[in-house]
């Protein structure tokens, strides 16, 4: 955590408090007022750590992020269908994303939306398995990283589409497996 204010384990205590009222009530619901209230501190213990709510919340969603990316295996097995393993990983990002999203979800998309780190992060590893599949000879002659970029986008798109109206995980899974095979299909190299 870098903030220009007090880092002690008070600080910690306030993000703590912060995630767990956040993924109870969701970001929106959430304001200093509700952590002052929680942890029975004053205003001035709160104002002496951060400036405001949103400080904390991306504390909150960074560490979050950081969790989520590094329980992702981005290994492809070369003896398994290249296709499925891509659809499974991105289906496994939509599911371990889904709740967090739900009770992040304006928050989050404002955030995503205006991290270039965010962006940098998954297009790479994105660019990464497209050329993956142009080293295995499966993938036709695509440019890397507007692939990545336009693979980012419909995943990000679907994602906040199937949040914002409130799709069932389930469905929201069967859904995109069904129109992310699709987009993987144009990418197959013709024969």
């Amino acid at each position: 955590m870098e903030n220009k204010y007090i880092n002690d384990q008070m600080s910690e205590t306030i993000i703590q408090c912060t995630k767990e009222l956040a993924l109870k009530h969701g970001a929106a619901a959430l304001n200093v007022r509700s952590v002052l209230h929680s942890l029975k501190i004053t205003n001035r213990v709160f104002y002496n750590r951060f400036s405001n709510i949103n400080e904390v919340l991306d504390i909150v969603y960074n560490r979050m992020v950081v969790a989520m990316r590094e329980g992702l295996s981005l290994e492809l097995d070369p003896k398994k269908d290249f296709f499925e393993q891509v659809k499974e990983l991105v289906v496994s990002t939509l599911i371990s994303s889904y709740q967090l999203k739900m009770k992040f979800s304006s928050y989050i998309f404002e955030s995503d939306s205006q991290s270039e780190e965010n962006y940098l992060w998954w297009t790479k590893r994105i660019a990464g398995l497209i050329r993956c599949g142009k080293e295995r000879g499966i993938l036709g002659d695509v440019d890397e990283n507007r692939t990545a970029y336009a693979v980012w986008c419909f995943i990000r798109g679907y994602n906040a589409d199937a949040l914002t109206r409130g799709i069932p995980l389930e469905q929201a899974i069967d859904d995109f497996k069904y129109s992310f095979g699709i987009f993987l299909n144009g990418m197959r190299k013709e024969d």
